[in-house]
């Protein structure tokens, strides 16, 4: 008897797999007939894993070599993708779905761990460079609005500077942040920079009245009297116009790239 039950659930096993709605890949008619009947079985569960392998498999074996050969290659691509789909159950293509996701999540994962070890390393290379920019001192800074020649209010940055590198300086790179005491917003924080006429020799120290434009933000900016400014070098070039120290390849753009990357990735936090 347990022979004779073995059998009938051999057979039955059979039947299941025989009867199991799989892709006709035939034919472009046969192929929308046959992914719409297998639609109709599922839950709506599968349904909309099935949908989505589909899409991904779609893209998977996309070529822009063969869209860019016309009508020929649309039809290479249908027919690539038909012929992929074909004689699988809806089983297998939810499976293949998830092994494309699982792959294209470990290249986005690969890609991430590649961009965040560059950024930290720029990161480290800013903190170096900035250890180096002490060198090039602002010892004083103020903004204030003077009248020109017409009587219209100028904005004016006056800034002491002390060259202490062992270099010439030609171009000053600054970040300019104004703002009174016990307010935690600036009024106003913007980037400058000034080309140094002749440079400025080791061990040299000057004063600069530079007059932004008068319609920059600088220029507009309604700051009171107690406002106060503070200057942060952020590059200075040498003789030949070339970045001596530079803190410019890490600023708060590539700050906040990294804050992200490591929110979706914490695993690759130094």
């Amino acid at each position: 008897m347990r022979i004779i039950h073995s059998v009938f659930a051999l057979f039955a096993l059979l039947m299941i797999v025989s009867f199991t709605p799989s892709i006709d890949g035939s034919s472009e008619e046969n192929f929308q007939a046959s992914v719409k009947k297998m639609k109709e079985g599922l839950s709506d569960e599968d349904k909309a894993a099935f949908e989505e392998a589909l899409q991904l498999m779609a893209m998977d074996g996309f070529s822009f070599a063969d869209l860019l050969q016309g009508e020929k290659g649309a039809e290479k691509i249908l027919e690539d993708y038909t012929e992929a789909l074909d004689g699988l159950t809806a089983s297998e293509v939810i499976a293949k779905g998830e092994a494309i996701k699982a792959e294209q999540e470990r290249k986005k994962k690969e890609q991430a761990r590649l961009e965040i070890e560059e950024l930290y390393q720029k990161k480290q290379d800013a903190e170096t460079q900035k250890e180096q920019l002490q060198g090039f001192e602002v010892t004083q800074s103020k903004f204030y609005k003077r009248k020109d020649y017409f009587g219209s209010p100028e904005p004016i940055i006056e800034l002491t500077v002390k060259n202490g590198t062992s270099s010439a300086i030609s171009r000053a790179y600054f970040k300019g942040t104004l703002a009174s005491p016990n307010r935690s917003v600036p009024w106003l924080t913007d980037d400058f920079n000034y080309q140094i006429a002749g440079g400025l020799e080791p061990g040299e120290s000057t004063t600069w009245n530079l007059a932004p434009n008068q319609f920059s933000d600088w220029g507009t900016v309604n700051a009171p009297k107690d406002a106060i400014l503070t200057v942060e070098v952020l590059q200075i070039d040498g003789p030949d116009g070339e970045a001596l120290y530079s803190t410019l390849e890490f600023g708060a753009e590539e700050a906040e790239r990294l804050h992200t990357l490591l929110e979706n990735y914490p695993e690759f936090q130094q």
